[in-house]
């Protein structure tokens, strides 16, 4: 950030801008947005594990049809295990909503980004930086382009805040360009 002093008592910092940068519209993400997005990256990410639940049932289902062990108690523990486990994290990404030291996340921001960074404005004089290489993951969505900072962290660019439909195609490109998006 570069220091622009107004008196000599008070600094005041004014962000760098790249004047061929793709602008946005000040966006904040609704926090129900975001447990939604949380949950749906969650199970994306989790998938392969929804097959040892699967297969402690086929394998109880099989002991039971050759008599070797017959139970029915697995059934319902790995059908409470599955629902604890989803909860617990339904619970952690709604609880992140509340948490002051995440609270950064559901302000409104003006986003300007060029193929070096994105630049996160809140207001003309503060903001924060965030390089490409802090993105693990991203993907068009119906309605908007997800950047996945990490498991419970997203970056969420609606269309409708793009001011043109060539900053959608810029900031497509760029997205193409950093292997985000396929070509």
């Amino acid at each position: 950030m570069a220091k622009v002093s107004v008196n000599k008592h008070q600094p005041v910092y004014q962000m760098p801008t790249n004047p061929a940068a793709v602008r946005t519209k000040k966006y904040a993400l609704p926090t129900k947005k975001y447990i939604a997005l949380a949950m749906r990256y969650f199970f994306k990410t989790q998938i392969k594990w929804a097959l040892l639940p699967i297969a402690l049932i086929l394998i109880n289902a099989i002991l039971n049809l050759t008599d070797a062990y017959p139970n029915f108690w697995i059934y319902i523990t790995v059908f409470v295990g599955v629902i604890l486990y989803v909860l617990f994290w339904l619970i952690q990404f709604t609880g992140i909503t509340q948490l002051a030291q995440y609270k950064p996340m559901f302000e409104k921001f003006q986003y300007e980004i060029d193929n070096r960074q994105i630049l996160m404005k809140l207001n003309q004089k503060e903001g924060s930086v965030m390089k490409w290489e802090q993105i693990m993951d991203a993907y068009k969505d119906k309605d908007a382009y997800v950047l996945v900072i990490s498991k419970g962290q997203f970056l969420y660019l609606p269309f409708s805040i793009f001011t043109s439909e060539h900053d959608i195609k810029v900031f497509e490109r760029i997205m193409k360009q950093k292997n985000f998006l396929a070509a």
